[in-house]
């Protein structure tokens, strides 16, 4: 098996390679959610609720129609401007709504719920207490919350270091802080809040530091959001009646589990474990991971929730001129029980002889042997730009010249979705998705 296949030592990858085993419960007993009848099943007394509100797009999508260039999509898309919309799987909410609410909170989950996210991701890190959190990252704290001007600023693998100019002005260091969610307890962990993504290196005091929101976003709705756990997340979703995402985030190479107690097996069964113990149906859980590792193990010892896990690839951009993985290459993970792979979206278009958007060498392969595909992040960066954005990820501009005006966001959604063949699209800004899944008739 190639390098792609095996690839884990990576940003957001598990680190190591090890046997994982599963643990036992508080009886001793072992609960791998192997399909038996209550596997998933709501507790006795338990109801599925469901949020009966009308989805509630707002302006930003019609503004997008708007913007695109006159031909046929447009008049679709347009068509379907009265309509009433409901909640659709193909809209996945990545990280919430982070377009403009601080992400992985609960403020920022409901809003997703409100603009029609039938997925919602909970990116899931662990507390020194071993509990599982939502956050994108192990050691992001200094960026998406408030810690540096708490006293937990004091529990920081790296406290807040101004930067240093020389005589004349010119940077000559930037500001770093270091805060991981490894170094607290939950309690500690939840008594923080939520800001908008984002730091200046060029800050000479904490204030400054965090007053890092990139202008494409807004501070609007980050005046105190709500972090959570795993499982209250997993509690919340339940009563906004979306389905689930959770993706098992990477280990900090320099910190590891800390005083967690975790391991690698420990820490990717806890992850499933919550969902079997919250009652939580198999087919309502999208379990992601970097790891295939982790794909392997949860496709060994809980393969009811293994059907639907999702490999997050990383290979080199499909742009690039590299050599896509091949037919072969997918149908090795496709024999080994992988139903879904995942990459960012620019790996799955390019650009033909007209300069029209068209489906990857690499779309073409993985969707041949017989894949599902998902892509991130559509709206990451809010717009598209002549210039690259600082932090914008690349998601138009550096992969797609073709793309001049926002209206090209919904342009490139229909490649992914009607050429490509997208089962689901992760976006910041969900109501986008869910107009385009609603007017086209995806799920």
């Amino acid at each position: 098996m190639n390098i792609f296949l095996r690839s884990i030592v990576i940003a957001g990858a598990l680190v190591g390679t090890v046997a994982m085993t599963q643990p036992a419960d508080a009886a001793g007993k072992y609960d791998s959610g192997r399909g038996n009848a209550d596997a998933g099943a709501p507790r006795a007394g338990g109801k599925w609720s469901r949020n009966k509100d009308k989805v509630q797009l707002g302006p930003r999508p019609y503004y997008l129609v708007d913007q695109m260039t006159e031909g046929r999509l447009k008049r679709k898309l347009q068509q379907c401007a009265n309509r009433e919309f409901t909640k659709r799987k193909f809209s996945i909410a990545h990280r919430g709504a982070p377009l403009q609410f601080p992400e992985h909170t609960e403020e920022s989950y409901r809003a997703a719920a409100r603009m029609g996210a039938g997925i919602i991701e909970c990116d899931v890190s662990f507390t020194k207490d071993a509990e599982l959190v939502c956050r994108h990252s192990q050691c992001d704290l200094h960026q998406t919350t408030n810690i540096l001007e708490t006293p937990l600023a004091s529990t920081c693998e790296v406290g807040f270091r101004p930067a240093e100019f020389d005589a004349n002005g010119n940077r000559i260091k930037s500001a770093t802080a270091k805060c991981c969610t490894s170094g607290l307890t939950l309690a500690e962990f939840k008594s923080l809040k939520g800001k908008m993504d984002g730091r200046n290196t060029s800050a000479t005091t904490v204030e400054e530091y965090m007053a890092g929101t990139s202008n494409w976003r807004t501070d609007l709705y980050s005046t105190g959001a709500t972090l959570m756990s795993h499982k209250e997340s997993i509690e919340l979703f339940k009563e906004l009646g979306v389905e689930m995402t959770p993706e098992l985030k990477g280990v900090d190479g320099a910190v590891g589990f800390g005083d967690s107690g975790l391991t690698l097996e420990t820490y990717a069964a806890k992850m499933i474990q919550d969902y079997i113990d919250a009652g939580v149906s198999p087919k309502k859980v999208w379990p992601q991971s970097f790891g295939y590792e982790a794909i392997e193990y949860w496709l060994d010892e809980y393969p009811a929730y293994g059907r639907q896990a999702v490999f997050l690839d990383s290979p080199a951009d499909a742009l690039s001129g590299n050599t896509p993985p091949s037919v072969a290459d997918f149908e090795a993970l496709y024999d080994q029980g992988l139903r879904v792979i995942a990459v960012a979206m620019q790996n799955f278009v390019t650009l033909d002889a007209n300069n029209n958007i068209v489906p990857s060498d690499y779309a073409k392969n993985a969707k041949a042997a017989g894949l599902k595909l998902i892509a991130w992040t559509t709206e990451r960066s809010g717009r598209i730009v002549e210039d690259v954005l600082p932090g914008s990820g690349g998601y138009y501009r550096t992969t797609l010249d073709g793309l001049s005006n926002d209206g090209d966001i919904m342009t490139t959604i229909d490649v992914l979705a009607r050429d490509v063949g997208l089962i689901g699209l992760f976006s910041d800004w969900p109501a986008t998705t869910t107009y385009y899944a609603n007017c086209m008739g995806k799920k």
